[in-house]
């Protein structure tokens, strides 16, 4: 199969993580006979440093031309970068949003995996988490309260913000379908998450989702409350397998649910359109104080690299073997400085790209 890939190596430790993955992504090509063509874009600060500009249209060109992009991180240090002494719409986070609505990237995925091997780092008690878990978080990610209509006026004197939240039947329904389709590659069961004792957006929600739920018998269907759900998380997080939700409560449920594995830099996501086209990246930020020093956990970005094998190419044995290779590394005890604990041998950067890929054969 030949894999046409853009990849985005962006900031901070953004190319020495990407280009972990890229020898991970090789390595497979290798051992299951495929064939990877890659191609660098800028964005973020290092398209501002080039072009003036965080993301240019000739970069959005060559990422609608490809099967899928691979993204490090962007952004620098807040405080101290010339990046952002610029206006908002030039600042380096910018290009991210640019590049969203430009692939109509609508359906954001966090997967919250606890590695037995990094249970100490999980904030939950044992026994609560013995069993382990692995759940997938599914955002809607371009609709909802952060894209409705909003103002702030005044009325008799009294200052009044107004936001507004709106879904539509299609937007819920494409969301839904995603959901489905991938609860259908892990173990069928979808929980959908929505507060419809109160806002009639949520009860259109979970009708559709219902609705949506009739062609996929072999899923298990349940609805939850968000509130409920926030605390499901912390009482039982190995019920869940999929989570389905729209923009708000996506956003605050997969930070809830990234911090219950304690290690943020195990943590991919992908953001889909309504084909097989995706953008992959790891969780975590572009961490500018350790840029250039081999000491970055390049595990999301190569763990994003497998969801990218999975859900944009279907290639599931693939993806299998990268994330088998990330336990049988973590197993053998080699760690990055952010998961080190004691006992455990600590490896650099481009040390740990290299167990990886050892461990594909």
């Amino acid at each position: 199969m030949k894999l046409n890939i853009t990849c985005i190596p962006g900031d901070g430790i953004g190319p020495e993580i990407v280009a972990e993955a890229k020898k991970v992504l090789d390595k497979v090509a290798t051992v299951y006979g495929h064939e990877i063509t890659y191609k660098d874009i800028l964005m973020g600060g290092a398209s501002i440093d080039v072009h003036g500009i965080p993301l240019t249209d000739e970069a959005i060109a060559d990422a609608k031309s490809a099967d899928a992009v691979l993204m490090g991180s962007i952004g620098g240090d807040t405080t101290t970068s010339p990046w952002y002494k610029l206006p908002p719409d030039k600042r380096p986070e910018a290009g991210l949003l640019k590049i969203r609505k430009a692939l109509n990237l609508f359906a954001n995925l966090r997967p919250a995996v606890l590695y037995e091997e990094l249970a100490d780092a999980c904030p939950l008690r044992k026994d609560i988490i013995e069993a382990g878990f692995d759940m997938l978080i599914m955002r809607e990610l371009t609709g909802g309260l952060y894209f409705g209509e909003r103002r702030t006026i005044e009325e008799n004197g009294i200052r009044k913000a107004i936001d507004t939240l709106t879904y539509d039947e299609n937007e819920i329904r494409r969301i839904a379908i995603k959901g489905f389709d991938i609860a259908m590659k892990r173990r069928k069961k979808v929980t959908s998450v929505d507060k419809a004792n109160v806002l009639d957006s949520s009860r259109l929600w979970r009708k559709v989702v219902e609705e949506v739920a009739q062609d996929y018998p072999e899923v298990t269907l349940e609805h939850m409350l968000v509130d409920n759900c926030a605390m499901q998380l912390v009482k039982d997080p190995a019920q869940f397998d999929v989570i389905l939700t729209e923009n708000m409560f996506g956003d605050i449920l997969s930070d809830e649910a990234s911090m219950v594995t304690g290690s943020i830099g195990m943590l991919a996501s992908a953001s889909l359109n309504d084909s097989k086209f995706g953008l992959y990246e790891p969780s975590h930020g572009s961490a500018p104080d350790i840029a250039g020093k081999d000491i970055a956990n390049p595990i999301a970005t190569i763990l994003s690299a497998a969801m990218m094998l999975r859900y944009s190419f279907d290639l599931d044995k693939e993806a299998d073997a990268v994330e088998a290779a990330v336990k049988a590394v973590l197993n053998k005890g080699y760690r990055t400085g952010d998961i080190m604990s004691e006992g455990c041998t600590l490896v650099g950067c481009k040390k740990m790209g290299d167990l990886l890929t050892n461990e594909i054969v």
